[in-house]
């Protein structure tokens, strides 16, 4: 399992297709499996879980990203899951450092260019 955690200025909803488009459009695999949505007053909350297929590890893996907003001031984390084929522990992250690594650069491109 990878993290990548980040708090961040911006549009919630800006930064919540951003990071939707930019998963499901960087892998010809990758689906949107689930989602979750939270408001109560000016917080928002967005579970979201991805999947995707890793060539290079020859199995299915999923990024699940949660987004917080509080007004402008937001909070992101994605954590990945799966990809290995051992028993007991991970042998192959590969294809979750990967995954995670693509999360990664579309948040800080978000964070450069708002």
């Amino acid at each position: 399992m990878a993290k990548y955690v980040r708090n961040l200025t911006g549009d919630f909803r800006g930064l919540l297709n951003v990071v939707e488009q930019g998963i499901l459009g960087g892998s010809v695999s990758a689906t949107l499996e689930d989602s979750a949505d939270y408001n109560t007053g000016d917080v928002n909350v967005a579970v979201r879980v991805f999947e995707r297929y890793s060539w290079l590890g020859g199995n299915r893996l999923s990024l699940s990203v949660t987004l917080v907003g509080h007004g402008s001031d937001l909070f992101i984390s994605g954590i990945t899951s799966g990809g290995s084929q051992a028993v007991f522990f991970k042998i192959n992250t590969f294809g979750e450092g990967a995954f995670l690594d693509k999360f990664a650069a579309i948040v800080d491109g978000f964070r450069q260019h708002g």
